[in-house]
């Protein structure tokens, strides 16, 4: 069996030889799947002109990913505290290289959505595992601060690195280019997180429990499928009859918890505020401001005309702004408070959504690089405040449960997001008027638009662009407002749910109890 790093009251495993070397593997493993996530919205045009996927496929194709990660980070977070952590970052790692060869080589919207889940299924075994070795190795709480704002400043980096790289690679090769930049990156964290990362695991974890496992995903997947459809086309009988299974599997998934003497997830710790608190901040701010970052890259292209890598700079003031605050973050909550940090900064992000609602088609550069640049300073102290709220609020034989828990806030906010402010986009699109003899095919898509506009004469392809651009700016300044609704919403409820919330401080493991 292997030790948990710390036997009970070894003050000298509190520094660990070699933590910080860990630790940059940890992060190659969160850059990796940001800038996953980041890239697809940049290549959306070219997959859509390349694949024709309909509307509805190519929100599937931005969404599945979410939706399989969200269904499975509890089952991974928790087979990683049992099997060990390590373990299973490095198998998670070796999978996701590999499934990214199957999304880069898609040839249809169908395969490229089964590629996209599986990548789904890899991705739900990487973050929860880095959360929790960082609680491994770092005892000391201004220590782990610093690591987790690392951490969190890593995801914002790679989500400015994403775009750039991407679309440097879009403007020189094909699409499926910008998947295999996960293959370098995978096989040094592979390599050098054999010889680098302590094992972790929890030493008393009872059985893995399938039947959890199953709930968890299918009601996680049958709910956010449900909010999804209704969005898109409104209740039908198929819809809730998904909606309400999920439901069931949920209430089913916690009932289970309740009774298992080993739960997948312990329900006792949402009776932490602090911890309640935290994960509901991480869902609205997700969920506010996913509908416009799955949109920007679109807009920025397609609206504006600019370059892949033009547009991928265009988006690096949020991941400037994300990472400062990130490494400044633990030191300002201790300063002032968690929740002034959090609070201030969701209420700084959804002041830049709302600056967002007067976007137009021509709306010059000052305004939207400031805007995002807010919006990336708000959202990197609150969400690296909130994970540290969350990882020293359990023992640390849940870390893994506790960060999957985080993440699944993560994902089912960007899932949701995505869903509901992206179809508030489509919607609004699809009923542009375009002169007489438009395509069926423009009002799918503002790419599709595009693509259509090729094989029109050009006064006819002029006015169609025009009314299809305005119908996508003006759904794009709606979802703005919305996001600006939520964050503003989630500033005021963490406000009240924080209250009273520190930082541990000082140099001794809070939670040195099994």
């Amino acid at each position: 069996m292997t030790s948990t790093l710390q036997p009970a009251g070894a003050t000298g495993a509190v520094k660990r030889p070699g933590r910080w070397l860990a630790l940059s593997v940890l992060v190659l493993a969160v850059l990796l799947v940001a800038v996953d996530a980041t890239v697809l919205g940049l290549a959306t045009p070219y997959i859509s002109e390349d694949l024709r996927p309909s509307g509805t496929q190519l929100l599937w194709i931005g969404d599945v990913y979410s939706f399989v990660i969200a269904g499975l980070l509890v089952s991974m977070g928790s087979l990683g505290d049992r099997i060990g952590r390590k373990r299973i970052l490095l198998v998670g790692a070796t999978a996701f290289g590999a499934v990214s060869v199957l999304n880069a080589y898609a040839t249809t919207p169908e395969l490229m959505i089964v590629a996209r889940a599986l990548l789904g299924v890899a991705g739900a075994t990487l973050m929860p595992a880095t959360l929790a070795l960082i609680r491994n190795l770092f005892h000391d709480p201004r220590e782990r601060s610093l690591a987790v704002g690392i951490w969190g400043a890593t995801a914002s980096a790679g989500t400015a690195v994403g775009p750039i790289a991407g679309g440097f690679l879009l403007e020189h090769f094909w699409w499926g280019s910008v998947f295999l930049i996960n293959l370098p990156v995978m096989a040094v964290l592979v390599l050098v997180g054999i010889k680098l990362l302590p094992e972790s695991r929890n030493p008393d974890p009872g059985p893995w429990d399938l039947l959890s496992v199953v709930l968890s995903l299918a009601g996680m997947v049958g709910v956010v499928y449900a909010v999804k459809e209704a969005a898109a086309h409104g209740f039908a009988w198929g819809t809730l009859a998904a909606g309400l299974l999920g439901t069931a599997a949920l209430v089913g998934f916690v009932r289970r918890q309740l009774t298992l003497p080993a739960p997948l997830l312990d329900m006792r710790l949402f009776r932490n505020r602090g911890f309640s608190g935290a994960v509901l901040a991480d869902l609205l701010t997700i969920l506010g401001l996913s509908g416009l970052v799955f949109f920007l890259s679109q807009y920025l292209q397609l609206v504006q005309g600019r370059r892949p890598f033009e547009a991928g700079l265009a988006e690096l003031p949020a991941a400037v702004g994300a990472v400062v605050a990130g490494l400044i973050a633990g030191r300002a909550a201790r300063r002032f408070s968690v929740r002034a940090v959090v609070s201030g900064g969701l209420a700084a992000v959804g002041a830049a959504l709302a600056v967002l609602t007067v976007i137009g088609q021509s709306t010059g550069y000052p305004l939207l690089g400031a805007a995002l640049l807010v919006v990336g300073v708000g959202a990197g102290f609150s969400f690296t405040v909130t994970a540290d709220v969350i990882l020293s609020s359990v023992p640390k034989e849940q870390a893994g449960a506790a960060s999957a828990v985080s993440e699944t806030a993560y994902e089912l906010g960007a899932a949701l997001g995505i869903a509901l402010l992206g179809s508030i986009v489509t919607g609004v699109y699809r009923d542009f008027t375009g002169p007489a003899g438009t395509p069926d095919a423009a009002h799918e898509s503002l790419g599709g638009a595009v693509e259509v506009a090729a094989h029109l004469p050009a006064p006819t392809a002029s006015a169609m662009l025009d009314a299809a651009r305005q119908a996508f700016v003006d759904g794009l300044a709606l979802a703005a407002g919305a996001g600006a609704v939520v964050l503003l919403a989630a500033s005021v409820a963490a406000w009240f749910l924080l209250r009273g919330q520190k930082l541990e401080d000082g140099h001794a493991e809070g939670h040195g109890h099994g």
